[in-house]
């Protein structure tokens, strides 16, 4: 028996379905259930139980030995927020929780970190335990997330085999329900519908041009084939990064939606909102040598193989994975 936490949301239904095709059906899918918005993500699972977030640690103190791994990676991931009593409710004391009862069971523990935490990049972009406590995030969600990772490094109590995984620009089907928060090839791919054109934003910043502006976008069934390894791998614990180690532009992913779906591009430049404008990243890349060098050798997608398969096979249908 497998659970995923955040198994209405975006990554993970995705790697629900990663497991399904994997042939892995004893699963425990456990988030908040209510939201109409999310149910296409996983109504169409195969699954043993559905467990609501607010239940999860009474289910999991009667139930926990039949529970072979936890990938716990619901969280709150609205960047824009600065909602931080939620922060730390959810990403904060929530990832504690989780993690006593999977020290306590037996049971080894994967969870979602973020490449937010990195901030502004200027410790670089290294998975390396030793910066972590200095790192300064750019907002309330990314300062929940390595407030987490710091509290986790620190413990010695710890499950038998963890690993936290800093996810970067993740994309992909099943993000639908996102809104704001959807990738920009989601964003992008609707605004070309509707308008026969995109908009990016402006550089503000001279150090790089409009459309010049770089990050690490990673594709979800990417992200979905390092959860599978390392729900068998089961060493080396410790804090990676989750990226496609390939820093690309805004510019490259526009021409890359256009050229999905045989238009010519057609790309106008627009402020960047003044809410994000100070805490915007202007390049991130995950240097991956870490998760390579204990085993993970599966090449990633580029940038135009992810979206060409993203835009073909699931956003011009509306399909889910």
């Amino acid at each position: 028996m497998i659970v995923i936490t955040g198994s209405a949301g975006f990554i993970g239904s995705c790697f629900v379905s990663k497991l399904n095709q994997e042939g892995y059906t004893d699963l425990i899918l456990v988030d908040d259930f209510t939201r109409a918005d999310k149910k296409n993500n996983f109504q169409h699972k195969t699954y043993t139980e559905l467990i609501n977030r607010d239940i999860f640690e009474n289910w999991l103190d009667t139930n926990h030995k039949l529970v072979q791994f936890v990938f716990h990676l619901g969280a709150r991931t609205d960047t824009t927020s600065h909602d931080v009593a939620t922060f730390n409710k959810l990403n904060l004391d929530y990832s504690k929780m989780v993690w006593q009862k999977c020290y306590a069971y037996g049971l080894p523990l994967v969870y979602a970190s973020s490449a937010a935490t990195y901030g502004d990049g200027t410790l670089s972009y290294d998975d390396n335990h030793q910066i972590i406590p200095s790192l300064k995030p750019l907002n309330p969600y990314g300062e929940s997330k390595n407030n987490f990772d710091i509290w986790a490094l620190s413990q010695n109590e710890a499950p038998f085999f963890w690993a936290g995984l800093k996810f970067f620009n993740v994309y992909g089907p099943n993000e639908y329900h996102k809104g704001r928060m959807a990738s920009v090839i989601f964003h992008t791919y609707n605004q070309i519908k509707e308008h026969g054109q995109t908009k990016l934003f402006k550089s503000h910043n001279p150090k790089f041009l409009d459309g010049e502006q770089m990050r690490d976008f990673v594709y979800v069934k990417d992200v979905c084939d390092v959860l599978f390894f390392l729900l068998h791998h089961r060493k080396d614990s410790g804090i990676y990064n989750l990226g496609s180690g390939k820093a690309r532009t805004f510019k490259d992913l526009a021409n890359s939606v256009f050229n999905s779906i045989y238009i010519e591009p057609n790309i106008e430049y627009i402020d960047t909102p003044i809410d994000i404008r100070d805490t915007y990243q202007y390049y991130t890349e995950a240097n991956m040598n870490k998760l390579i060098n204990i085993g993970y050798s599966k090449p990633f997608n580029s940038l135009e193989e992810g979206i060409k398969d993203y835009v073909r096979n699931y956003l011009q249908f509306g399909e889910y994975m």
